[in-house]
């Protein structure tokens, strides 16, 4: 039997040195390694991050967000304490001289996994068998390269959960229907919001190929893709109910990536922004549930100890994917590029670029 050390080894190129050190040695090698590089290099922290990487960060943000500072910065080097789709993002915004790199390369996000390009070109041929040139597809930005590719070449655009209730309704005056890929949540709980009823939408399954529908084909409106966050999916309509008997003064907060049975039964829904935002302007002494990444929820208690905060699901765990930046991981990129050696460097090929940027573009 391997140990965890062994595992984690074999897993990606990381010298197993760095898991050995100690948090006080890595640290000062990241921070005398940081100051070496200096302006030539750029670092960008998703809210999900861990305490010991967000800390380094030069500016934290949700996905998009970061994708856009990295497209404004000159550095060589911009270094994304995120996920694999986000450092994907970033390398299509940015120059071709710059370095876009991902601190542990298995550092994936399950829900944009859920959508290959294979099985999006198949179940596209399908649905326009079914209905013709009557479809506009969206993506969440939470996708792969490829997606947002394959969105930008068939006339469609990118979405985030701060805008998703604007770009749905782009999306619908410009054809009959919508195809919404790959979080179904996010597109359901969306549409409702703007007036669709539930009975006028289908979900597409990728693995049995299929559209899952309780109305007339015709009726559609709303295609969501079968896939979902599985973080946000381990919040449950029994979290909300027993909150709501044993405390029914606390405020419950979630991510739209939720159910709808969820989102629907909380009080508040919206994007990483908008939680941050309405904590930061709620009073002192209010009490809140949140439903979203225990990183970020274990950050927000610890920056607002005046407010009363849980997490709406008291045995949530941290984003897994997300976790995989760690500090030696960071430390290690760091001090290799101060030897001149990129490592883990995202690049998407140009064709690929060129069209996931026509999405893009559509949404910016």
């Amino acid at each position: 039997m391997t140990s965890l050390l062994e595992e984690l080894q074999m897993a990606d190129a990381m010298p197993k040195s760095y898991l050995a050190a100690s948090t006080e040695e890595l640290h000062k090698r990241a921070k005398q390694a940081r100051e070496t590089l200096g302006d030539r290099l750029y670092i960008l922290g998703h809210h999900y991050q861990k305490d010991e990487v967000i800390e380094y960060a030069d500016v934290k943000g949700d996905s998009l967000q970061l994708s856009q500072i990295a497209g404004r910065q000159t550095a060589d080097y911009i270094l994304f304490c995120g996920v694999h789709f986000m450092a994907e993002t970033a390398d299509i915004l940015t120059e071709a001289h710059q370095a876009v790199i991902l601190p542990d390369m298995r550092a994936g996000c399950s829900m944009a996994d859920m959508a290959n390009i294979d099985q999006t070109e198949r179940a596209w041929l399908e649905l326009q068998k079914l209905y013709g040139d009557t479809i506009v597809p969206l993506t969440y930005v939470n996708s792969t390269a490829a997606i947002k590719a394959f969105v930008g070449r068939n006339g469609g655009a990118t979405v985030t959960s701060s805008n998703a209730e604007e770009m749905v309704e782009w999306a619908l005056a410009q054809k009959q229907r919508m195809l919404f890929l790959p979080d179904q949540h996010l597109g359901r709980n969306t549409a409702v919001k703007l007036g669709i009823p539930l009975e006028h939408m289908a979900v597409w399954d990728p693995i049995r190929q299929k559209l899952e529908l309780d109305c007339a084909v015709e009726d559609v409106q709303v295609i969501l893709w079968k896939g979902h966050c599985s973080v946000h999916m381990n919040f449950l309509p029994k979290h909300v109910d027993n909150l709501r008997l044993k405390e029914p003064d606390r405020n419950i907060l979630v991510h739209p990536e939720c159910t709808y049975e969820v989102v629907s039964a909380s009080d508040f829904a919206g994007s990483t922004k908008y939680i941050i935002d309405m904590i930061e302007a709620s009073e002192p002494g209010s009490k809140w549930a949140i439903g979203t990444e225990m990183n970020l929820v274990k950050r927000l208690i610890k920056d607002f100890p005046d407010r009363d905060i849980v997490s709406l699901n008291p045995f949530m765990c941290p984003c897994l994917t997300m976790n995989r930046i760690d500090l030696p991981h960071f430390t290690w990129i760091l001090e290799e590029l101060v030897e001149g050696r990129v490592l883990n460097r995202i690049q998407v090929d140009d064709k690929t670029a060129v069209e996931a940027k026509m999405a893009l573009e559509k949404m910016l």
